[in-house]
């Protein structure tokens, strides 16, 4: 009896022992986040293929209020005065500097301020870190739309066709040389319906426009320093 009974648990009994079943397999994962997502991947088993969602984290729900573009940035701070003045006396220079070469100039007949200088002054003096204020991007710009609006005028002649194929160009120019400037967008049209500026025909590309901005840029640079340097 005792051999019997040895035999039953040696060889019996294991098999009276069920496998432990898991219908519902857990397995591990993975959190990450990128840039307010969060991003759950489930590990993959061995021999299958990689699976992930997404879920959107709460910030995301809802739009912003229709009126939030009409007001300043949340985030911005109030600029102080220095912010305000400096930029300001770098604008009066710029105009009285290009008015006294206009001065000089005038017996030639031609002018150095433009209504696009003031644009441009705008941008370097008020926001100089921004793309449209680098000097690739400015002087690119300036050559290149200028120049684009006296091929058209030469092309096309005055009217509606002129100014909208010169302006979308332009546009077309600035986006594919990476060299977005706004100001300079207005050149093709200044060019086009300024009598006084079609004697100039392709030299356009270099005066008034870039001519100018060698000016606005070495202003810019004694505004910058003051910014950063006389704050109150």
């Amino acid at each position: 009896m005792m051999a019997a009974a040895q035999l039953f648990n040696q060889v019996l009994a294991p098999q009276t022992q069920l496998p432990s079943l898991h219908l519902f397999p857990l397995r591990p994962q993975k959190c990450d986040f990128h840039n307010d997502k969060r991003v759950f991947r489930s590990l993959p088993p061995q021999n299958s293929t990689k699976r992930s969602f997404y879920i959107a984290s709460s910030s995301n729900v809802g739009a912003a209020p229709l009126w939030e573009n009409w007001a300043p940035e949340k985030t911005s701070k109030a600029p102080s005065l220095s912010d305000i003045i400096w930029p300001s006396a770098g604008a009066f220079a710029a105009m009285a500097l290009l008015g006294k070469i206009d001065q000089i100039l005038a017996p030639k007949g031609v002018s150095i301020t433009i209504a696009p200088l003031g644009a441009v002054c705008a941008v370097l003096f008020a926001t100089p870190a921004s793309p449209g204020a680098r000097k690739y991007n400015m002087f690119v710009a300036q050559i290149g739309c200028a120049a684009i609006g006296a091929l058209a005028f030469s092309i096309l002649g005055p009217g509606w066709l002129a100014r909208s194929t010169a302006l979308a160009a332009a546009m077309a120019f600035m986006i594919f040389t990476r060299s977005v400037h706004p100001p300079a967008a207005s050149l093709p049209l200044l060019f086009i319906d300024g009598v006084k500026l079609h004697h100039l025909n392709f030299w356009y590309a270099l005066f008034p426009g870039s001519a100018g901005c060698i000016v606005l840029c070495l202003i810019q640079d004694m505004v910058c320093y003051l910014k950063d340097n006389l704050k109150f």
